[in-house]
């Protein structure tokens, strides 16, 4: 019979968001359980962690992953982020001797789709912070007074266009080749979001989104 060790996590940040609850990783997970795991199965444990994915110090996942390698059980998590936010964490517990572990929305993702997928999630986080400094220092080069009320309507409207764009780079090496290989705005939101990335709103990719962004990218081509 095989054994499955549940793992759910959100940050405080978190708790709130749409897709990120654990109501939500819990669906995710039955749902995998229902239609992915080998029959007949036994859960042997449930963990549930509050706390940042940044941090790799985390007692309920170390518990968890314990757990899984003493009864040989295979570790399910909802979305890969919930493990880590780190692909060095992530590819480490790919080669950690004895555990082996499912993402529920991603079930037949092997060891390397997995590595990728983690890779943009790592992509996104660096990127976020990387643009915020620059939009910041290249408002100031331009002269905007950062804070002031004035310069509304122009500065506003030109940031958030080159916002839109940069967002739409972000993910540029992902939804293209998508495309032009024929998978559908839907199909490539799945992927998007099976990998943990996020929109700069830190919600879940919708199709009419990544239509836009596909259409900002040719526009510049």
């Amino acid at each position: 019979m095989r054994r499955y060790v549940l793992y759910r996590r959100v940050s405080s940040q978190e708790q709130g968001k749409s897709g990120l609850g654990l109501e939500a990783q819990e669906r995710d997970i039955q749902l995998f359980l229902d239609n992915y795991a080998d029959t007949p199965y036994l859960v042997v444990g449930d963990f549930v962690e509050t706390h940042t994915g940044s941090d790799n110090d985390r007692p309920q996942l170390q518990a968890a992953i314990a757990l899984a390698k003493k009864e040989d059980a295979v570790l399910v998590v909802s979305k890969l982020d919930r493990l880590s936010r780190r692909v060095s964490f992530l590819a480490a517990l790919m080669e950690e001797k004895g555990l082996t572990f499912k993402v529920a929305q991603m079930p037949y993702a092997d060891a390397f789709q997995l590595h990728i997928y983690a890779a943009l999630a790592e992509q996104e986080k660096c990127f976020i912070a990387s643009r915020t400094k620059a939009a910041l220092q290249a408002a100031k080069a331009r002269g905007v007074r950062l804070g002031a009320p004035t310069y509304c309507v122009k500065a506003l409207a030109a940031a958030k266009k080159q916002k839109a764009l940069e967002d739409a780079k972000k993910v540029e090496g992902v939804i293209v080749p998508l495309r032009k290989s024929g998978a559908s705005l839907r199909t490539i939101c799945g992927v998007l979001n099976a990998s943990g990335a996020r929109t700069s709103r830190g919600n879940d990719f919708n199709p009419q989104l990544v239509s836009q962004m596909l259409m900002r990218l040719e526009a510049v081509a």
